[in-house]
């Protein structure tokens, strides 16, 4: 079995729910498809507001779900002792793969800013060539180097503007053109000097949109959102936090997005207004590419372990009582009953006392009481007021909720 099939064989089983000859089967096997390619260049939660959640210190051994990378190179900033990091798209591990490999080969921070801060210059491919290629697996190193369309190499797509590329990538362009036919242009945003000037933007140029009869027909598209990492089964919940109706929910994300955190402060709102962060270099970015944490991810680079593996087989190979913090992102939003308590078990039975595990969700509400049996949940404390703080926090503002979990000593 070729590694492409085994990705679509496990992606299968994590988001297909339904009978392929349903019409929502259909869409969640389009959905699988485009996650066996990039489709996060960017991770769109804030690891700031995960290491305050998670408490993460040195001694900590973290599993989590890798995504673009950005958070997973950032835990590092906190030392822990160890990570192990999987996902479900070939991509995403070698992304991961690069970064890490970049962290350990590159001659300083300047170049490592170059490759993944700027990301879009003609020199990029000679520092892979150079510096990391020699240090990276022979899988990496053979995807990095295949075609991609009009690329001779997909390392090309560093550039060229990687944040450009991948899903979410095509739907921020995608979010750009709409926006571009109802003639708002971002740049007044991207130099607001208070929030006060964001929310005044907002109001008057972002906010009629969502009335607009062309965006409100889109939006109402299940397949609309797969650009941002939403299959069928999140779509419904986030319709259902509505109303029914998605338009509102998206509207309010928007706002938040815009109007809740300054400009200067916020690289998701950069990442989605501008495409990229700040060209010269002085915006604000994730912490894994900020000068100060450089030190700590070249000596904690080589602690960390990438995965093409889904978490809770992953976490069947570790030892009990050998974990103290889990990062879940969104995944649980995809799950049945039967998955979620499959993964639980296998939380439960690795946890150290005292261990912390962080996930949102698409709406509001915590999903696990009800759905996870009792006789686990019992074994962990939820904190919804730090969890209402945690969310209120995160810039990416593109969740309902966030929810940690504390084990009991």
């Amino acid at each position: 079995m070729t590694d492409h099939s085994i990705a679509r064989r496990q992606l299968g089983g994590a988001v297909h729910q339904r009978s392929a000859l349903s019409a929502t089967g259909a869409l969640e096997r389009i959905f699988s498809g485009l996650f066996t390619g990039l489709v996060y260049a960017q991770i769109w939660e804030d690891p700031v507001v995960d290491m305050q959640a998670l408490e993460l210190g040195p001694g900590d051994r973290l599993v989590c779900i890798a995504s673009g990378g950005c958070n997973m190179m950032s835990y590092l900033a906190a030392g822990p002792a160890g990570i192990t990091a999987v996902d479900l798209s070939p991509a995403h591990v070698a992304l991961n793969r690069l970064k890490l490999a970049a962290a350990r080969t590159l001659p300083g921070h300047a170049e490592f800013y170059e490759f993944f801060g700027h990301a879009d210059r003609p020199g990029n491919p000679a520092l892979y060539d150079r510096y990391i290629a020699p240090g990276l697996d022979a899988e990496s190193r053979a995807f990095w180097e295949a075609r991609q369309g009009r690329l001779r190499r997909r390392i090309d797509m560093f550039a060229h503007g990687f944040y450009r590329y991948g899903v979410l990538g095509r739907f921020i362009a995608a979010a750009h053109l709409v926006a571009g036919l109802g003639r708002v242009d971002f740049r007044p945003l991207l130099a607001a000097r208070n929030l006060e000037d964001q929310r005044a933007f907002f109001e008057a140029e972002v906010a009629p949109l969502f009335e607009t009869r062309g965006l409100r027909f889109i939006a109402r598209r299940r397949a609309s959102l797969f650009g941002l990492g939403i299959p069928p089964a999140q779509f419904d919940k986030l319709a259902a936090e509505g109303g029914g109706d998605i338009v509102p929910v998206l509207r309010e994300r928007t706002r938040k997005l815009i109007c809740d955190f300054p400009i200067s402060e916020n690289y998701f709102a950069w990442a989605a207004f501008n495409r990229g962060y700040r060209p010269d270099g002085t915006g604000p970015v994730p912490p894994y590419l900020e000068a100060a944490n450089w030190d700590a991810l070249r000596a904690g680079a080589g602690r960390v372990e990438v995965l093409n593996r889904n978490l809770t087989d992953m976490l069947a190979g570790k030892p009990d009582a050998s974990q103290d913090a889990y990062v879940l992102l969104d995944a649980q939003d995809w799950m049945t009953d039967a998955q979620l308590n499959a993964l639980w078990s296998q939380i439960t039975r690795t946890a150290r006392p005292g261990a912390r595990v962080i996930f949102r969700t698409g709406g509001a509400p915590d999903i696990l009481p009800g759905r996870v049996a009792d006789a686990t949940l019992r074994r962990w404390t939820s904190d919804p007021g730090a969890g209402q703080l945690f969310w209120q926090r995160d810039r990416s503002a593109i969740y309902g909720g966030f929810h940690r979990y504390t084990f009991r000593k």
